[in-house]
């Protein structure tokens, strides 16, 4: 029964999240700089592309992280020769770096941050895993949510974020700006 509850409530979906709950799409993302897994301080200006940069929150443990894996590969790998960089983020407070450290090496070929008290997904609004933000060449937030409209990868019928992508590469205002992110919640950590 305990088990059943917890994985209700680690896939939670989450609706389009409000300017007063964090950047709304239109803003500018002003320069960050947080830890990369081996420990040097790497900033979000250094790290983007020269048509953006795509913000991805990730999870060592989340079921949902586990299943777009591949999925977020595969992005990562076709928009870089693009200029536009995927950068992973992780704000899970019941993750070690060592965890994060080595899920990342084994996982992926892009840079994973640890925002260690929340910080940016605080300042972005972002609520679960996976759950993305793609900041274009001036910082400012085109697209905000899902990856796609799929768990699993199966019967993908909409590819929001490859769309939000295309759309802004190929000059054309981005025609869907957010799609309701689903994934397993951010632990965060207690606030005073």
């Amino acid at each position: 029964m305990i088990t059943a509850i917890f994985a209700v409530a680690a896939f939670i979906s989450f609706n389009n999240v409000s300017a007063k709950d964090g950047l709304a799409v239109g803003s500018t993302l002003e320069n960050f700089k947080l830890t990369d897994t081996s420990g040097a301080e790497k900033s979000f200006n250094d790290l983007k592309g020269k048509n953006g940069a795509v913000l991805i929150f990730l999870s060592v443990q989340c079921p949902v992280v586990k299943g777009y894996d591949a999925r977020i590969v595969k992005l990562a790998e076709d928009y870089a020769a693009k200029g536009i960089n995927v950068i992973g983020i992780n704000s899970n407070s019941t993750e070690g770096a060592d965890k994060v450290k080595t899920h990342a090496s084994e996982n992926y070929k892009f840079p994973v941050l640890i925002d260690k008290g929340n910080v940016l997904a605080d300042k972005l609004g972002a609520n679960v895993t996976p759950e993305t933000f793609y900041f274009n060449a001036k910082n400012v937030l085109v697209y905000h949510g899902a990856i796609d409209n799929s768990r699993n990868g199966e019967n993908i019928t909409d590819n929001f974020l490859r769309d939000a992508l295309d759309n802004s590469l190929s000059g054309k205002a981005v025609a869907k700006t957010s799609a309701n992110a689903f994934g397993c919640t951010i632990k965060r950590v207690a606030k005073n």
